[in-house]
């Protein structure tokens, strides 16, 4: 019996501390296999009603990129993997990564939990992806040493 080989994880990154340990639980998971690390940070220009927004749609995606930028420096320190990529994409979390997730062997995403169960319940991102990815899905936890 062959055991699957990894060639491609998606790392959903949002800034978060849970987004960082994805990236390095990712990094743990690609190592054996020389997995190619894809690293994907989400934005959305906001839906209005009313009102006018004076902030532009490239505002948006460089505060995106920031955000990557930041995870990723936090994630592996100066040195990113030559195995990891970055991209920012315009769209729902949810949506993006389980779209991106039909070309993956796997996804991992953070949970942030923000609930007063935080311990217990699975965040949005987590908790679509878990149901509707077209890969596996890993949802990585903070530890607790860096929750405090």
């Amino acid at each position: 019996m062959e055991s699957a080989a990894l060639e491609r994880i998606l790392v959903g990154v949002d800034g978060s501390e849970a987004s960082v340990e994805a990236l390095q639980r990712a990094r743990q998971l690609a190592e054996p296999f020389g997995a190619e690390i894809q690293a994907v940070t989400c934005w959305e220009y906001p839906q209005l009603y009313d009102g006018y927004v004076t902030i532009k749609p490239e505002d948006f995606a460089d505060a995106a990129s920031h955000r990557m930028d930041d995870a990723l420096a936090k994630a592996f320190g100066t040195e990113v993997p030559r195995n990891v990529s970055a991209r920012t994409e315009e769209g729902n979390p949810k949506s993006v990564l389980t779209d991106l997730s039909r070309s993956a062997d796997m996804l991992v995403v953070g949970r942030r939990g923000h609930s007063t169960m935080a311990g217990q319940v699975f965040g949005s991102v987590s908790s679509y992806c878990s149901a509707h990815a077209s890969c596996p899905v890993l949802v990585v936890h903070v530890p607790d040493a860096a929750r405090r």
